[in-house]
């Protein structure tokens, strides 16, 4: 009889499917099959930011940098993994949980002055401070508010 204990050892780790992996990857299951872990896309990318995240699969860390949406990763692939640059970039989008420090009546923007596409506005409270709301339609997910996040209560993931 097969103990089926044993046998999940030996089977690839479900990737998680709220982490940013990386620009264009047209389909996780496919990523995580085909993807070779050569680390070229590693090495391709302009701001550093892919990293080898659980069992070396390539993944996005925003508190390193933002993501440019160069391209470079995808292009650098020899794998078929990867849509066309004309497509959208994927649908990660930013998350603010609850140690914000607005939320806690601390005054902080930090996050809206790197927002490029002005996606997070704030909203004046009477006798509080200005809170943080994200536009996601407006919300491209490349980062540039994660790593300025003096508490890093910010986090991309996909929607």
């Amino acid at each position: 009889m097969i103990d089926q204990s044993r046998r999940r050892f030996f089977t690839r780790k479900a990737l998680d499917k709220e982490v940013a992996r990386l620009p264009w990857v047209a389909n996780l299951a496919t990523f995580t099959e085909l993807c070779t872990r050569c680390n070229k896309c590693i090495d391709s990318c302009e701001n550093n930011i892919i990293v080898a995240g659980d069992g070396g699969f390539p993944l996005v860390n925003f508190n390193i940098d933002e993501c440019t949406f160069c391209y470079r990763c995808a292009e650098i692939c020899p794998e078929p993994i990867f849509k066309g640059m004309d497509e959208k970039p994927w649908t990660a989008k930013a998350k603010i949980n609850d140690s914000c420090l607005a939320y806690k009546n601390v005054e902080c923007r930090s996050c809206g002055d790197l927002c490029e596409p002005m996606a997070i506005t704030f909203s004046l409270q009477a006798g509080g401070v200005a809170k943080p709301k994200i536009k996601l339609s407006d919300c491209t997910g490349c980062g540039a508010c994660v790593s300025v996040c003096p508490t890093s209560s910010i986090n991309v993931i996909n929607t």
